[in-house]
């Protein structure tokens, strides 16, 4: 099966840079389209009933989190040279989601940290949820 657009999930830690690796080898493979997007979370603290957000921490946040992906891309353009990058805010699974059907992607690569136990329960599994909820393929890959 020909994939036409990979889309590659990055969280910048080791198993994101094989998964960056793998969807570099896809999309060249397949003469595709290649888009990596990064998703980061909004900080939040709760007082009493209500949440909290430090509205002057997101602005440094976010432009942190471009650099990143910016600086990420541009390693890569040697590889790659039509990489896109796509910067997004929220729920790191649901984004990603929302990410692959915005660009059209037919293929989302993405690493895991193989988290196990209370860990698990407790973090969540960002690419669990990916891979159960994906209308399209994911290639899940650890760092080793």
């Amino acid at each position: 099966m020909p994939f036409q657009h990979v889309l590659v999930a990055t969280d910048f830690s080791e198993c994101s840079k094989r998964a960056l690796d793998l969807g570099i080898e896809l999309a060249q493979k397949f003469d595709a389209q290649l888009t990596v997007a990064h998703i980061w979370e909004v900080p939040t603290y709760s007082y009493g009933p209500g949440m909290y957000v430090p509205g002057d921490w997101l602005t440094p946040i976010e432009a942190a989190a471009q650099a990143r992906l910016d600086e990420t891309v541009e390693d890569l353009k040697a590889r790659f040279p039509n990489a896109k990058s796509l910067l997004r805010t929220g729920a790191p699974w649901d984004e990603i989601l929302a990410a692959a059907q915005s660009v059209h992607a037919d293929l989302i690569v993405m690493g895991t940290h193989g988290r196990r136990g209370l860990n698990r329960a407790l973090i969540g599994s960002v690419a669990e949820r990916v891979v159960r909820l994906s209308a399209v393929p994911v290639l899940t890959t650890h760092s080793s």
